[in-house]
């Protein structure tokens, strides 16, 4: 929908999941496809690394809630010709668009990278004897991130995640998300 309404620009087709993108390119030829990292089924690197075995002239931007280097870096040497967050206003996404379809490669900088798990423990948070896992899902926290896409981002279980977040509360003395938030915000986390 951002999309519609641009005169350079036309939508051909919006497909589900990987798979159903796969089949589609068989019969449409799109200049550019925009290819979410987190799909059901076949994943969006998998996706890229097809299209550019078997179409090598399509144009593909990564689109992601990721905020991370070593993802970024994976779109670059996986062929992907840009990376764009999820979040981006309409007027990035469609520079980022315009760009690539002119050649151009377009990636976040270093800077806008973050890792979502930093290099030491923070000292305030030791004294809660946080787990490391803690910790890390803390900063996914501090992102935003769902307890889904945490999941999906750690390679755990949903009910895991659950209990981490439940653990994380009862050890920081927090009886519901709300707090746990303002928490984070508090103390900067």
């Amino acid at each position: 929908m951002l999309l519609q309404g641009e005169p350079d620009i036309e939508v051909i087709s919006v497909a589900a999941n990987g798979k159903e993108l796969l089949h589609l390119l068989h019969t449409h030829t799109p200049n550019l496809v925009l290819l979410d990292i987190n799909m059901p089924g076949i994943n969006g690197f998998e996706v890229l690394k097809r299209i550019k075995d078997y179409y090598p002239k399509i144009k593909v931007i990564m689109l992601s809630t990721y905020n991370e280097e070593h993802l970024i870096e994976k779109a670059k040497t996986e062929g992907a010709d840009g990376y764009l967050f999820k979040n981006a206003e309409k007027a990035e996404l469609l520079q980022v668009m315009r760009s690539v379809g002119q050649g151009q490669r377009c990636f976040p900088g270093k800077q806008a990278a973050v890792n979502a798990m930093p290099n030491e423990p923070d000292p305030f948070l030791k004294q809660f004897q946080l787990t490391k896992r803690e910790t890390e899902l803390l900063q996914f926290i501090k992102q935003n991130f769902t307890n889904q896409q945490m999941a999906e981002h750690l390679h755990l279980s949903i009910y895991t995640v659950e209990t981490h977040r439940k653990n994380i509360m009862q050890k920081l003395n927090l009886k519901n998300p709300v707090e746990l938030t303002r928490f984070i915000m508090q103390y900067n986390l």
